[in-house]
């Protein structure tokens, strides 16, 4: 075998369960991310057996979060529990917010006991390591090896990050630099820098999530927002939109108060922006904390002396009592309100209780603002509710009749053109791309986009798909 090695233990056939590793020898490894597999990715009832960690850990340097996003971190319980000891690396900002999305991962598929909780929290936070953006890290610097990383902002979510390792064998002296995307962000997404690509990679482990499409810019993407608020104001319904705690919330909440400052139409002087997620609430509170790390437009808003996390027309729902009566007053008298609530594929969470209560009912609105993966009760309302097809959510058939939309430029995830430019944009490209985070047919048709323009620019490149299709 020849090093560096790449073996995927998730995220190669599928959007979900991100966890690579990087082999330097038969006794060092660097892993990248370490999360949960969701809808058509979970194998069968027992996700147990699917998540539990069966690969080596010994011989792992350590642990590097691109972002903590539950799909990227969320078997860290689960890699703990198979003995790994050592350090969990990460940028500040994700320092910051990955207790508070293990802690609700804990919840949910572990145990409420808040002493076993917080004993698992404590022993996360003296592994965490934050790194600074744009800083080498030693990891090992011996007679055999020197092993470095190194964090570059992604704009995906805040905190989130690419992962550059630099590999030397000191017995040959080879050198090689692998380069770990990460999710990578659209442009202009807000609050957050948009990425910029590294000088160089010989190797590049690239997310395809939307290799097979672009994205609408953002004007469009705040219009067709804004265009299904005021139908949604004009039949006198609500909108709910399924949106992830985390990165989505907060964007939406920026966009949604730019619309109210510029004063779209009188009704939305009035128009309930509600929050229905303790988590989301959280998140938010987090992420106003960590303004450093916002971009230039959010501080311009700031420095003028605009909330957009903060606003008067924002309310947060926290109990699970105040969320039966949010649910129950905004089905039985249709009070317009936008309504933005976890999980960002309707897998589970209290967004499933207002698409249960709204589905059925022509004056409401669906909009997805996010990926929807296969399985998932999110991809079965995107792709049946426009022909009012029906969906299953816990074991009951839901007919579909609110109006349902998708605006995908507020994906967190870069489009094929943003993720071609990442590659393009370097200095030095690599030689060797490997495509993970993306279903099949997306990886192949991205591989086939890669390797035009290669031929154009003159580039030799060899593209390899994680899912197992030859390259």
């Amino acid at each position: 075998m020849s090093y560096p090695h790449l073996v995927h233990h998730g995220a190669a056939r599928g959007v979900t369960g991100s966890c690579h590793r990087l082999q330097f020898a038969e006794d060092r490894a660097l892993l990248v991310d370490c999360g949960l597999f969701q809808g058509g990715d979970a194998v069968g009832a027992d996700t147990l057996a699917q998540h539990r960690v069966e690969f080596p850990v010994a011989d792992l340097l350590a642990l590097v979060v691109t972002h903590v996003h539950i799909d990227h971190v969320g078997r860290l319980p689960y890699l703990l529990a198979a003995g790994y000891r050592g350090p969990i690396l990460c940028s500040p900002p994700s320092a910051r917010l990955l207790p508070l999305v293990i802690e609700d991962a804990l919840k949910i598929g572990f145990t409420r006991d808040q002493r076993l909780i917080e004993r698992f929290l404590d022993e996360v936070g003296e592994r965490l390591v934050p790194l600074d953006y744009r800083h080498w890290h030693a990891l090992i610097d011996d007679a055999r090896h020197r092993v470095r990383v190194k964090l570059q902002r992604a704009g995906h979510i805040l905190g989130s990050a690419y992962v550059e390792v630099d590999f030397e064998d000191r017995a040959t002296g080879g050198r090689h630099r692998t380069v770990f995307s990460g999710d990578l962000g659209a442009p202009h997404t807000p609050l957050l820098p948009a990425p910029r690509s590294p000088y160089r990679a010989d190797t590049l482990v690239i997310e395809s999530t939307y290799g097979d499409r672009d994205h609408e810019d953002r004007t469009e993407r705040r219009e067709r927002l804004a265009a299904a608020i005021d139908r949604a104001l004009a039949n006198e319904g609500s909108v709910i939109i399924p949106a992830f705690s985390i990165g989505r919330t907060q964007e939406l909440l920026y966009e949604i108060e730019s619309l109210i400052h510029r004063g779209r139409s009188p009704r939305w002087r009035d128009l309930e922006i509600i929050v229905d997620s303790p988590l989301a609430a959280r998140f938010t509170e987090a992420y106003r904390a960590l303004k450093p790390w916002w971009d230039a437009e959010a501080h311009r808003r700031l420095r003028s002396g605009r909330h957009p996390l903060s606003f008067e027309n924002l309310y947060t729902v926290d109990s699970h009592d105040a969320h039966e009566r949010t649910v129950e007053y905004l089905a039985r008298t249709g009070r317009p309100a936008v309504v933005i609530a976890a999980s960002g594929m309707a897998t589970g969470g209290r967004v499933v209780n207002y698409l249960k209560r709204m589905l059925g009912d022509p004056r409401h609105a669906v909009v997805f603002v996010g990926y929807q993966a296969r399985g998932t009760p999110g991809r079965a309302i995107q792709r049946y509710g426009p022909s009012g097809g029906w969906v299953e959510l816990d074991g009951e058939r839901f007919d579909i009749r609110a109006h349902v939309e998708t605006v995908g430029g507020y994906s967190a995830h870069a489009d094929r053109r943003h993720l071609l430019d990442f590659i393009r944009r370097m200095r030095h490209p690599p030689r060797h791309i490997r495509l993970v985070h993306g279903e099949p047919e997306v990886q192949e048709a991205f591989r086939q986009r890669i390797l035009a323009w290669a031929r154009e620019a003159g580039h030799g490149v060899t593209v390899t798909l994680a899912c197992g299709e030859a390259g």
